[in-house]
């Protein structure tokens, strides 16, 4: 049945396993509306892939340009490039003009309440004689005192891209480039559309070079960093997965030198990972690609319950059946499922949904591998048939030689170094929560990132401010009031700029207090404008004709209209509209500095409605106050643990625990004394190893005589194969799951170290 529903999924393509990185983060439950913000932004450039094709000369740029789109061309079923037309131009500039009169800048209202009429008639006669007055939008009689082409100069200063010979332009000291802004017709977290999106971007790089083999191609956009996470991810299944399986059959074959016990360890791990797997996607209907990295280091757990089996079994009574050596085995065998799937439950009460689905896929993989052992095992393997080469007489051996934990002089010697170097150790433990740490890119994707943002002057979508309102009224007020507060920022050079909605559709307040002051500086009777007609000649009609043509153009521009307007289309992830009973918007903020994030915060102080953004912070707050919480839960865990251990165990309790416990103090001195800081990956991976640690200690226990050597066996064979399945978890590019694996290499080995020192002796037991 697992074989049948797997080969369904894979070959059915309903297995598509889910790159999106944000995936695994918290979700924002408690303020769906900040939740919302947040989604809106990254869903807006997510779709994005903007690219920068440029060289010294301009005529080269566009040949390398043109060379570029030539090849996008031929798949906008994939990008779709803007248009940049004549008439989309003069569309875009068309919905201004109509309402033109209510369209001022702040620096405007200001010189309008401060200037004498006379500045204002002089700037109008400049206007229309000088030749250098500036750009000219449509007549002269249309904006005879320069306001609106003054507010699109404003808006047009909130990017550094300028239209040029059909093209988008923008230039540093050293290369003119061409701005290609592609929208993401697939989705960009889809392995099929990266696969499909990736080699046509190398192809169009390839032929701006073959075009012009100077040029520079700088690309940006989310489903590069997808794809290249994705190619890791998928190496490293590779890798972690591959690795752990050769591992493991080659020390099954030095141990029993045979192929039976190789298939039957395959076998329990194989249904482990096709259960997994199978109910997984029954209860999410999607697999992350890094439940997939990380259930490869199942394989070096879920062989734990074969192993002990199969290591009994190989030194058991040939006359006793399988049936009653594991009715004989179960209390252990059953034991150490629990305290696994304990360490595992321990990931599930992190708010990270993709540590929880981590967590379900490996706790499912052990119990499917454990059902396997129980149910298959006895009827798969006969009595006696197993036999063991010199390698295990040599391991068994060891031993008798090993040292004991005694009240005497080389125990307490060994305990004071212990405590020495785990002192050492903490007191050089730091701990560092910054979500940015668990990020590793590829190097020429950050550079290029680099460039562009210094280029384009672009904000980010994970910081921002978050405006709330009753009203599209009140939200559009309430950015108002957050400009006049940004403003002076903006002139101590603290930012660049911001982009808010109410840059380009002003309150309702705003437009007719702006009306009305127009009309009282400019358009009264005997005012300016009358000035102005007397001055260049013209009678009092035009005066009034000319009046009224401008007060047409003093409508009242809403946001319902612009958003319907292709003018809207780069600003409209801007605007959130109504969500859960609130309208809300995002102010986003260009040119913002890391030092200057504390700033922002006191700057939304006193503002109702107002709210600073940080969701790097947020993250990162979330991951330290999990990171202490979970602290408590392992500690928690071995109180549980005890108390499940304690009735089988007794007295002896504390020697099954101790090892892991000691262990795991060992492996926080040895990260503190790497240099390493503590994050909440690696305080999962303490959980974890509680739940592998312990096996080791219930082998142990549950044959003390020295002189029977299958514990040991099986604790070795256990130990090897799970280090190797985390060591290679441990070269891991992705940060978090590297941390995981480096913390349970160290935990492991130690385990395996310390685990025989605990272990009673044949008489203490009885």
């Amino acid at each position: 049945m697992l074989l049948a529903h797997n080969a369904y999924l894979w070959l059915d393509k309903r297995i598509v396993p889910d790159t999106d990185i944000l995936a695994l983060l918290p979700v924002q439950e408690q303020d769906p509306v900040l939740q919302q913000s947040f989604t809106h932004m990254v869903d807006a450039a997510q779709q994005r892939v903007i690219v920068l094709v440029g060289a010294a000369d301009w005529q080269d740029a566009q040949r390398a340009a043109d060379a570029y789109s030539a090849v996008l061309a031929t798949r906008k079923d994939l990008l779709q490039g803007t248009d940049l037309s004549d008439q989309m131009q003069g569309d875009w500039l068309a919905k201004f003009q109509q309402h033109s009169l209510i369209l001022l800048t702040a620096a405007q209202e200001a010189q309008l309440r401060q200037q004498a009429p006379q500045f204002w008639v002089d700037a109008a006669r400049a206007k229309l004689y000088s030749a250098f007055s500036g750009p000219k939008l449509g007549a002269w009689r249309d904006d005879p005192f320069g306001l609106f082409s003054g507010w699109v100069q404003e808006r047009a200063q909130e990017t550094p891209v300028r239209p040029r010979d059909g093209h988008l332009f923008v230039a540093n000291a050293d290369k003119q480039y061409i701005l290609l802004p592609l929208t993401l017709k697939v989705p960009a977290f889809s392995m099929g559309a990266q696969e499909a999106v990736m080699p046509l971007l190398a192809q169009a790089a390839e032929a701006a070079h073959k075009a012009v083999p100077q040029a520079e191609v700088i690309s940006s956009g989310v489903i590069l960093h997808a794809a290249a996470a994705s190619s890791q991810a998928s190496g490293e299944i590779s890798t972690i997965g591959l690795g752990s399986l050769i591992g493991i059959i080659l020390l099954t074959w030095l141990t029993f030198r045979s192929v039976k016990p190789i298939a039957l360890i395959l076998l329990s791990i194989g249904i482990g990972c096709l259960g997994a797997l199978s109910v997984c996607w029954i209860l999410f209907e999607r697999v992350h690609l890094l439940t997939l990295v990380f259930g490869a280091s199942l394989i070096g757990v879920a062989q734990d319950y074969g192993i002990y089996f199969l290591c009994n079994r190989l030194n058991a009574d040939p006359k006793l059946d399988s049936a009653s050596l594991l009715k004989r085995l179960m209390p252990g065998l059953s034991l150490t499922l629990l305290a696994a799937v304990i360490g595992y439950a321990g990931l599930a009460l992190t708010p990270f949904p993709g540590l929880r689905q981590m967590a379900l896929f490996s706790a499912l993989g052990l119990i499917f591998a454990w059902l396997t052992v129980v149910f298959w095992f006895p009827s798969l393997i006969s009595s006696g048939t197993l036999k063991s080469g010199a390698l295990v007489h040599a391991y068994g051996a060891t031993l008798a030689r090993w040292p004991r934990l005694r009240m005497n002089k080389a125990s307490l010697i060994a305990v004071a170094l212990f405590v020495v170097v785990a002192v050492i150790g903490f007191s050089r433990l730091g701990s560092n929560d910054d979500i940015r740490l668990l990020q590793n890119p590829p190097k020429h994707l950050i550079s290029d990132q680099i460039k562009l943002s210094k280029l384009l002057d672009a904000p980010t979508p994970v910081q921002f401010f978050l405006v709330r309102g009753s009203s599209t009224e009140a939200v559009l007020q309430r950015e108002e009031a957050l400009k006049q507060r940004l403003d002076p920022l903006i002139a101590e050079r603290k930012l660049s700029g911001y982009q808010a909605m109410s840059n380009w559709v002003p309150s309702e307040q705003t437009q007719n207090a702006r009306r009305a002051l127009l009309e009282e500086k400019l358009l009264h009777a005997g005012g300016p404008l009358e000035q102005l007609a007397t001055d260049i000649g013209e009678d009092k009609d035009w005066a009034v004709a000319t009046r009224a043509h401008l007060l047409a153009s003093g409508s009242l521009l809403t946001m319902d209209a612009f958003l319907q307007s292709p003018a809207s289309e780069p600003w409209r992830h801007l605007w959130l509209g109504q969500v859960d009973g609130v309208h809300a918007s995002i102010v986003a903020l260009r040119g913002l500095s890391f030092a200057d994030l504390a700033l922002m915060q006191g700057t939304a102080e006193g503002l109702e409605g107002v709210q600073w953004v940080d969701k790097v912070s947020e993250i990162s707050s979330v991951l330290g106050r999990y990171r202490v919480y979970m602290g408590w839960v392992v500690a928690g865990a071995y109180l549980v643990v005890f108390c499940l251990l304690f009735p089988r165990y007794r007295r002896h309790t504390w020697r099954v625990l101790a090892p892991t416990a000691l262990a795991s103090i060992a492996a926080l001195a040895l990260l503190g004394i790497t240099g390493q800081n503590v994050q909440l990956f690696h305080v999962l991976a303490l959980m974890l190893l509680l739940g592998v640690g312990v096996d080791y200690g219930i082998f142990m226990q549950e044959h003390p005589d020295r002189r029977n050597t299958t514990p040991w066996l099986a604790v070795g064979l256990s130990a090897a194969n799970t280090i190797l399945s985390f060591g290679l978890l441990g070269l891991s590019r992705t940060p978090a799951l590297q941390a995981f694996g480096l913390t349970m290499l160290f935990g492991i080995a130690l385990v395996w170290v310390i685990v025989p020192c605990f272990r009673t002796e044949h008489a203490e037991q009885a």
